[in-house]
């Protein structure tokens, strides 16, 4: 459970610091920036895609494949290849806020420094996945708190000084830039290129794909619900506010589960138990938070409400299959899982297109009930038994 609090720590600062950066922005600075929250949602998406590749199947294959230059590997790669994606979408940033369907002369400045700090959050992925790793948690905890300190401080800092959206952006970036590459050169050993990519993408092939998908589902998805007007553009934005940074954390469960069965020690009682615990105070928070931050936003309550018990519902649901998963995939059938994640994820895609603003949470909830059936069929043919073996 220290371990699961621990990642959670780093996952819960690294998804919190954004989104009070937006909304104190959206003071200092007026207008609506806390919908360039929104804007940028599915570029996360882009990010999991490549750290499931570069860092967690890099990391998974250097244990099961005794392959110790796959990490270093994986983040050189995985940094300039992240480079050009990232870049290419900055070089278009005008067309997909027009996609998007929001103003371009409102979001462009600030589009642009989200998409450049989601990339260098991904190069910080990469280091605290390869200290997860290796039990160096406290360290990756010192590493993400300075990190989004350094975030929070200068964005906010240069914001109240200059009261100018260029300047703000532009400082906050180059600080945190310098602060990510001296914390990369700091956490690489010398090492020979060498790197199994399509091991990688194996050992973690449920979380790419899934990341893939997710990327079109919420594209299309949030697209088409903000056509149907500001009400939705609001009550959506705020469900996703008081939730996203707690969907962030649960990933602390699949890491610790990955961690533990590429080491060969595996207990399904023991996380099932630790992820119910986490679950609960997550829940507990989008509570709180829901109640605190409702009379600051000018939102529809039944919406807003139908937004928020789905999500609940969907974080009761999620420990059920989730480990399960993880554990087939390692232990039972990589290309079976995979396939049988693609099919709940492509459910969701067609949801997404439905012409309603409750798209993105029906698909949502479609896909849920379809990993817990299938999960549970897999499982019950396998038997989840506790590991425990000697890893070369």
């Amino acid at each position: 459970m220290k371990r699961i609090l621990r990642i959670s720590l780093d996952i819960l600062v690294t998804s919190v610091v954004p989104i009070a950066g937006w909304f104190l922005l959206g003071i200092i600075l007026g207008g609506n920036l806390i919908n360039v929250f929104s804007l940028t949602y599915p570029i996360q998406f882009i990010m999991n895609t490549f750290k499931s590749i570069f860092s967690t199947g890099a990391n998974i294959s250097a244990y099961k494949d005794n392959n110790k230059n796959a990490v270093n590997s994986g983040i050189l790669l995985g940094v300039v290849l992240g480079a050009l994606i990232f870049g290419i979408i900055i070089f278009n940033i005008e067309k997909y806020i027009s996609f998007m369907n929001m103003d371009i002369n409102t979001y462009k400045i600030f589009g642009i420094y989200s998409i450049i700090q989601i990339y260098l959050q991904l190069v910080l992925q990469f280091i605290l996945t390869k200290l997860y790793y290796k039990e160096e948690n406290k360290k990756a905890n010192k590493i993400a708190i300075t990190f989004n300190l350094i975030n929070f401080i200068t964005l906010i800092g240069t914001a109240i000084i200059t009261r100018d959206e260029l300047i703000t952006c532009i400082v906050s970036i180059f600080i945190l830039l310098i602060y990510t590459i001296i914390i990369v050169i700091k956490n690489m050993e010398n090492f020979k290129i060498s790197i199994n990519l399509a091991r990688c993408v194996k050992y973690d092939s449920v979380e790419l794909f899934t990341s893939i998908n997710f990327f079109i589902i919420y594209l299309f998805g949030l697209s088409n619900a903000f056509e149907f007007g500001e009400r939705y553009v609001l009550a959506i934005t705020f469900s996703t506010l008081v939730t996203d940074m707690q969907w962030d954390v649960t990933h602390a469960i699949g890491i610790v589960a990955k961690i533990d069965l590429s080491k060969g020690k595996f207990s399904y009682k023991e996380h099932l138990k630790n992820a119910y615990k986490l679950i609960s105070m997550l829940i507990a928070s989008i509570i709180i938070m829901s109640l605190t931050m409702y009379n600051s936003y000018n939102t529809d309550l039944l919406i807003t409400g139908i937004f928020i018990l789905g999500e609940i519902l969907c974080f009761i649901m999620y420990p059920l299959y989730t480990i399960k998963t993880y554990y087939l995939q390692l232990e039972y059938s990589a290309l079976k899982t995979t396939i049988h994640k693609q099919i709940a994820n492509i459910l969701r895609t067609i949801m997404s297109f439905i012409p309603t603003p409750y798209c993105t949470l029906i698909g949502q909830l479609v896909s849920m009930f379809y990993q817990s059936i299938y999960t549970k069929i897999l499982a019950g043919k396998t038997k989840i038994y506790e590991i425990n073996r000697e890893i070369n």
